[in-house]
């Protein structure tokens, strides 16, 4: 593996950890796509460093399973602000 990415790998994954990202957040903030994210936390992180792949899967499944609920406060404030505008 070339160093550029597995620096890149860690330097995702104390991003991940420090501000409690989640993958599309990571993706845009290093403007790379979601898939090289995923990858790079979930197979190329844990030959570097398994207890800091560890760490950041924590935060990305914690982020996975509340995931829904972001969906569903969002679509409200849609419709929400939507209706505000027709009123």
């Amino acid at each position: 593996m070339k160093g550029y990415i597995e620096e890149r790998a860690v330097d995702i994954a104390n991003y991940i950890i420090e501000e409690n990202a989640t993958v599309r957040q990571t993706a845009k903030r290093f403007g790379i796509s979601k898939s090289t994210v995923h990858k790079d936390v979930t197979e190329r992180l844990v030959q570097i460093n398994p207890s800091l792949a560890a760490r950041a899967r924590k935060v990305l499944d914690l982020n996975k399973s509340e995931r829904h609920i972001r969906g569903g406060l969002a679509t409200r404030e849609k419709y929400l602000h939507r209706v505000g505008r027709n009123v």
